[in-house]
């Protein structure tokens, strides 16, 4: 069982048209951007789980561009579509940057290896092992150079989607208040360099004439929910 069956046959699932209509069209737009300057993930899987946690605020991506989100990230920080944007930008980035890899590298199991023994082994207890390695993947914090470089890439993505590329540090903003002396779930796997927003501020101004004058149309996704 994967883990978004795992996730629908427990009822973790979320039944909400109208932010699964949101995410389709912003992580799409995001998507879009990724494959005109990634063409190889065109390949990729796309779809993001709506994972009914109204108290958690987190987002991941595994790589082959199989994406979730928690409902507490969307409602408890009262997400814009460009903060969403961010959101996925900065998670997809990861992705492609295989900083997910580098990650199951650090709990002593590689992607490949993982393939590996899926491909060779049909035995339902191995495959869920292989299942639960990779969700371990995106349970274990970033390195701080990979979130350097997850919201330089993200940021860019987004702006590249028509997305105002400010929401990055607003995003950040909104966390950082929210989370106040307990870090949250999101910021527990993305540690936060040093001046992060202040950062995010200078990359503003980098990727803001990335902006098109007409959006892409969203890429093509599946949105996983409750029904």
């Amino acid at each position: 069982m994967d883990t978004v069956a795992q996730l629908r046959d427990e009822r973790q699932l979320l039944n909400d048209p109208q932010l699964a209509a949101r995410v389709r069209v912003t992580a799409g737009r995001v998507v879009a951007a990724v494959v005109k300057q990634y063409p190889h993930t065109a390949d990729w899987d796309w779809s993001v789980a709506l994972i009914d946690d109204p108290d958690t605020v987190n987002a991941w991506c595994m790589a082959g561009g199989r994406m979730a989100i928690y409902s507490g990230f969307v409602y408890k920080l009262g997400l814009t579509d460009d903060e969403l944007a961010a959101v996925f930008g900065h998670e997809v980035s990861h992705a492609i940057a295989n900083h997910t890899a580098e990650r199951m590298s650090m709990a002593l199991v590689t992607e490949v290896g993982l393939l590996a023994v899926a491909a060779n082994n049909e035995d339902l207890e191995t495959r869920l092992a292989v299942e639960a390695a990779a969700l371990l993947a995106v349970t274990l914090p970033n390195s701080r150079a990979g979130e350097r470089e997850a919201d330089r890439m993200g940021i860019e993505l987004a702006a590249r989607a028509g997305y105002d590329p400010a929401a990055g540090a607003s995003l950040w903003l909104k966390m950082e208040e929210e989370g106040g002396s307990n870090p949250l779930q999101f910021l527990s796997t993305h540690p936060s360099p040093n001046n992060r927003r202040e950062a995010l501020l200078e990359l503003e101004t980098q990727v803001r004439p990335l902006m098109p004058a007409v959006p892409p149309a969203p890429y093509p996704i599946e949105v996983l929910t409750a029904y």
